[in-house]
């Protein structure tokens, strides 16, 4: 069996199974044997949408001891609030991004996990001012263009950019302007 290849997924529901495309054009179902699928899901779901992963894990609480159950339950929730159908107009994973569609739901509006779960917010693990200085750099303002409209210093500019491409491994601004983008960092 061809290994899989995470950058192209696309994901849907039929009733209550969640099923997903493999490169080769197969369909399979996400069952509790997709390890490798589920796996790859869960550490995304940890690390870019942890109130979302802490969401679920007090959700199945009751299922954790079957380590194998609890994550392909907490796989397929997800699934099923953030990408429901299959479409062909993009994969549901690209690269590491997820893209999001927004599912058909009787409890949309009332449903508590709306906003965490479902279209969860995405966890950049930037500072607010970070994050304020980062949308600039990315709307292709100058550091000293920045520091005014910021009412901050430019060597305070250069610090927070400085950060943000040490918190996220990269080196340069063309590299974070790619993060933003296939992140949706700023809607």
């Amino acid at each position: 069996m061809e290994r899989l290849r995470i950058d192209d997924i696309e994901f849907y529901t039929i009733g209550s199974d969640v099923w997903y495309l493999t490169s080769d054009g197969g369909n399979e179902k996400l069952d509790e044997s997709r390890k490798e699928v589920i796996a790859i899901l869960i550490d995304r779901i940890m690390e870019c949408y942890p109130d979302a992963y802490e969401a679920m894990e007090k959700w199945y609480s009751r299922s954790s001891a079957n380590v194998t159950y609890y994550r392909w339950l907490i796989a397929t929730r997800f699934v099923k609030c953030n990408f429901g159908r299959l479409d062909t107009t993009a994969k549901d994973v690209k690269g590491s991004a997820f893209r999001f569609e927004k599912v058909e739901c009787p409890m949309r509006g009332e449903c508590r996990y709306e906003g965490i779960v479902c279209m969860p917010v995405f966890n950049s693990r930037l500072s607010e001012a970070e994050l304020r200085v980062m949308r600039l750099v990315h709307d292709g303002l100058s550091n000293e263009d920045i520091a005014d409209r910021l009412y901050l210093s430019p060597n305070t500019v250069k610090n927070h950019i400085k950060s943000v491409y040490a918190k996220l491994d990269i080196h340069e601004k063309s590299e974070f302007i790619r993060y933003a983008d296939k992140n949706n960092l700023f809607g």
